[in-house]
């Protein structure tokens, strides 16, 4: 998992403010086909948003630090049922402070 510093968190969560989710968790939880999807869409966008139908705050939690884990992603945010995580590309679009 990537730490980020509180400034470039910051910077992230601005950025993710107008985004929509792109990928949805559901009742079946972290699946290969999940994890397929989220790979393939931070590698093209960095920075995604993810949301999860799932009732459990710990469980979210559990997840987004999975995935991050997983994927070798940041986490920059977990507001509700939506999780936001970020990776650097090989070439970044997004230039962090």
């Amino acid at each position: 998992m990537i730490s980020l510093t509180p400034a470039r968190v910051r910077f992230l969560k601005a950025l993710a403010h107008n985004l929509n989710p792109v990928v949805m968790i559901g009742d079946a939880g972290l699946s290969e086909a999940v994890l397929k999807e989220a790979e393939a869409t931070l590698a093209k966008h960095e920075l995604i948003k993810i949301k999860v139908h799932s009732d459990d705050r710990d469980s979210r939690e559990a997840l987004l630090s999975e995935l991050c884990d997983k994927l070798g992603a940041a986490p920059v945010q977990h507001i509700g049922k939506i999780l936001v995580i970020y990776r650097a590309a090989k070439e970044p679009k997004i230039k962090l402070p």
